[in-house]
């Protein structure tokens, strides 16, 4: 089956260099990882069924499968390059599978625990979180964890510095009304959920409209800083699926802001000449109903 043309275009197109977005996308910082995995509650814990749901090329999946834990991860995935990319990896414990969210090739209330690493604001969907609940035990955790740079963040999250923040604005500008992170619009399909009181919850059977998730979310966060070459920030930065897909004079005129930017701006380098760049580990999580 040909799940990948669901997708947006934008993302096929964007992500179709999945060698780029493995290479340049940043890493999940230990210290992140581990306060997320005790958040969900599967840090020190064996044995553990892992549906991880719109895994890409694997940057996080290689975290899960060298953990101690040795966890069982079925990781899900859409778009075809970037399985193939994962599956290319090999990573013990790891089985490849296409699928996306509101369609997964993984048998009901097998996980312990579903993560979606940087990808949650691309299905927030009622059919997503049913089928989340569905492939999840009773109790078990939805866990949700991006990285954000300075850059890519929502606009209402201060910056670092002034050129970062002069980045995010043009950044911002690109807007081609596919969801992001940084539009925070992921949250309110969990803030939509039908009530669960009793009365509302009878009513609630007959349409399959029943709450799924708790709330409150939980939510951490950790920040970090990168020392980065230009060239190297520049390829970080194209691999943003509205910058990857300029091209010509676009393309052209988005080198051009970017290198102005860091003249301008208030730069700081090392001895390399690399440019500390920030951002944070953000994560969310919610107990299946």
């Amino acid at each position: 089956m040909d799940l990948e043309n669901n997708l947006p275009a934008a993302a096929q197109e964007g992500f179709k260099d999945a060698a780029a977005y493995d290479t340049h996308r940043p890493n999940y910082p230990p210290e992140a990882v581990e306060i997320f995995l005790q958040n969900i509650n599967i840090a020190g814990q064996d044995e553990v069924n892992v549906v991880e749901l719109a895994s890409g090329g694997g940057k996080f999946t290689e975290v899960l499968a060298a953990r101690p834990e040795r966890y069982s991860i079925k990781a899900v995935e859409p778009h075809g390059p970037m399985r193939d990319k994962l599956a290319q990896k090999d990573l013990p414990g790891v089985e490849v599978l296409n699928g996306k969210a509101d369609k997964m090739p993984v048998e009901s209330e097998w996980g312990d625990v579903c993560i979606t690493a940087q990808a949650f604001h691309w299905f927030a969907t009622f059919e997503a979180l049913k089928e989340i609940h569905r492939v999840l035990r009773p109790g078990a955790v939805l866990g949700m964890i991006w990285n954000i740079d300075d850059y890519n963040k929502p606009p209402g999250w201060p910056a670092t510095t002034k050129w970062e923040q002069k980045l995010n604005d043009y950044i911002l500008s690109f807007d081609d009304g596919l969801p992001r992170f940084r539009h925070s619009k992921w949250q309110e399909i969990f803030e939509q959920q039908p009530p669960g009181n009793p009365v509302q919850a009878i009513k609630n059977t007959f349409t399959d409209h029943l709450p799924r998730f708790s709330l409150p979310l939980g939510e951490n966060s950790v920040k970090w800083t990168k020392w980065l070459s230009e060239d190297a920030l520049w390829a970080r930065i194209n691999t943003l699926s509205q910058i990857a897909v300029l091209k010509g004079r676009e393309r052209e005129a988005a080198v051009k802001v970017f290198r102005n930017i860091l003249k301008d701006g208030d730069v700081e380098r090392n001895e390399k000449g690399e440019v500390a760049a920030h951002g944070v580990t953000y994560f969310a999580w919610t107990d299946r109903i």
